[in-house]
């Protein structure tokens, strides 16, 4: 399960520096789990072929990760904002209201 959620990231924040034919392949195979074999057959190229581009988009967007590191960033902001919205949980009044809003748009600006 990490390892769809970790694509999903990769391929949100990096995806469109794919090609479009690199794109719709990887999605395909990806988001809708079509198989090789299938995807082989739509697209007319080998298992093979299929392979090797799924497996070079996840390097590509790898690579492109390792050298931006904005997943890294975006989950941890993620994980702070949540921490602030917890201890906020500990006040009473306006303030907690207001710093409990703000964590909220915050999330959903994410």
């Amino acid at each position: 399960m990490e390892r769809i959620v970790e694509q999903n990231l990769l391929y949100d924040f990096y995806g469109d520096l794919l090609t479009d034919h690199q794109k719709r392949i990887y999605e395909r195979a990806v988001f809708e789990d079509l198989s090789l074999k299938e995807l082989s057959e739509e697209y007319g190229i080998t298992r093979q072929g299929v392979h090797d581009l799924i497996k070079r988009c996840d390097k590509i967007l790898n690579e492109y990760e390792n050298k931006l590191h904005m997943v890294e960033r975006f989950t941890r902001i993620k994980a702070f904002v949540k921490d602030i919205d917890s201890k906020a949980e500990t006040m009473e009044g306006s303030m907690a209201e207001d710093i409990h809003k703000l964590c909220r748009e915050i999330m959903e600006s994410l």
